[in-house]
């Protein structure tokens, strides 16, 4: 029946469930730590929410800008008897803005009390271990929604702050890099449908089934609005950050760099893995299953388009669409002769790196030798000597990764000799490649002094 009582038409029907499929969907708002890291920011970030009510927002927020650091060292600093100063800071930062917004002076004053609570008890213990330290990190995210959400209520927009795990957003216990239970989807979802205000939502960290808090890595926020997006099926997942968008290079190294209007989520990835920072790169994998737009914007320019991640990039006639680096890289060399005609040689090698949770970022293989490439980190040496039991083992510190991307390497033929005649007319010694895993990428390690020399002259190559 329709509302005045008559039966609906067919076309009445269509309209009406058009009509209410509308209303049911809504946008992910993301803010970074730089987009809410002062009163003038949130300001700014108000407006961006205010242009966008008519799209049904849910905000994800960051801490302020600088927090997390410091509430790493004050557990840091807790766990050896100190840490008062660093409390002060943290709370002189938050009360500037609360004071400049005009809102409550006691707006965080049980959030400011439980910090103190827990910087005495971890003073008592005089331990610190990743549990600790995400229950400290929790508390960044917790003081900024509850910022955002009462300056959005102060003009006249109704607005809520929700703790993740108030709806729903569960995880496993792996501190400081959690993954969400499966059942969090389906409780997001479910929970943000009843929502009948703005609600601002702490990224980035989550709780346990037994209630302890839990982070995602660190720039986790993008990756908690994907999940949050994925879950609510969501229109478009917006990051609003302090840079226009992915960029062809690192503008820090090539001062012309040029912001992509448009990639895929393949590409997208490639570069959000291999040091392109505007992105985290788990944030790609819940939008990419649900094929939902994720665009890159930059909260202090709001009217630049920004970037565009979907599943098909633009077509181009440029075969490389971005230039990537990561740097701090340590390059393993692993040869073993006496394994040559027995199988199981690669099996053992990440048998090792999975013994100590080591993740592998390049390789490259042949019958009886092993390169590979991995973060500088503690468990390096405990790798190498577990190795060297089944190996001859040859370690080279300072290393970086070079990742070039492009859709467009798919049909274009020369892209990998063009790429190595440039580097070594540049005097550009590569160590290592790896290609033919990914049709849109092509993957090598340089020395570090070079790595910037590298991206120049290869940014200089495809964008001039």
């Amino acid at each position: 029946m329709s509302r005045n009582g008559r039966q609906a038409t067919p076309s009445t029907r269509y309209w009406l469930s058009e009509c209410e499929a509308r209303l049911n969907k809504m946008i992910i708002i993301k803010f970074g730590g730089t987009s809410v890291g002062s009163a003038e920011r949130i300001r700014n970030t108000s407006d961006i929410i205010k242009k966008n009510l008519n799209k049904n927002p849910v905000i994800v927020v960051s801490a302020v800008s600088k927090v997390t650091d410091l509430l790493i060292k004050l557990a840091d600093e807790s766990a050896n008897g100190s840490g008062n100063e660093l409390q002060q800071q943290i709370k002189d930062i938050h009360l500037e803005i609360i004071e400049k917004l005009n809102l409550g002076k006691n707006l965080l004053e049980e959030d400011f009390n439980n910090l103190a609570v827990l910087s005495d008890e971890t003073k008592s213990r005089k331990i610190i271990n990743q549990k600790i330290l995400d229950h400290f990190q929790s508390f960044g995210e917790q003081m900024s929604s509850k910022i955002v959400a009462a300056h959005l209520s102060s003009i006249s927009i109704e607005s809520r702050a929700f703790n993740s795990w108030e709806l729903g957003f569960l995880t496993n216990d792996d501190f400081g890099n959690a993954e969400p239970l499966e059942s969090c989807h389906e409780n997001l979802r479910s929970e943000i449908k009843k929502l009948n205000c703005v609600p601002v939502i702490t990224g980035y960290i989550g709780k346990t089934e037994n209630g302890e808090a839990t982070t995602l890595g660190r720039g986790g926020s993008d990756y908690s609005a994907a999940i949050i997006g994925a879950a609510a099926d969501a229109e478009e997942i917006q990051i609003w950050t302090d840079v226009d968008g992915m960029m062809s290079t690192d503008p820090k190294i090539a001062a012309n760099a040029k912001t992509i209007e448009r990639v895929s989520f393949a590409e997208a990835s490639e570069l959000a893995y291999f040091g392109a920072r505007v992105l985290h790169p788990k944030t790609i994998l819940p939008a990419m299953r649900k094929n939902i737009p994720v665009r890159i914007l930059n909260s202090f320019h709001p009217e630049n388009e920004g970037t565009t991640i979907v599943n098909d990039s633009e077509k181009s006639e440029q075969a490389v669409k971005a230039i990537a680096c990561k740097s701090n890289t340590t390059l393993i060399h692993i040869d073993s002769k006496r394994m040559l005609g027995a199988y199981g040689f690669l099996a053992r090698i990440f048998e090792i790196f999975s013994k100590y949770k080591k993740s592998v970022d390049v390789i490259s293989t042949s019958e009886v030798s092993v390169s590979l490439t991995v973060d500088n980190g503690e468990s390096v040496q405990d790798i190498l000597n577990d190795l060297k039991e089944i190996s001859d083992v040859e370690i080279l510190k300072d290393k970086s990764i070079i990742c070039v991307v492009g859709e467009g390497m798919r049909n274009t033929l020369g892209v990998p000799g063009r790429i190595f005649t440039t580097l070594s007319k540049n005097n550009v010694h590569v160590e290592m490649i790896s290609m033919g895993a990914s049709e849109i990428n092509i993957t090598f390690i340089v020395d570090g002094k070079d790595t910037e020399k590298a991206v120049r002259v290869l940014h200089k190559e495809y964008f001039g």
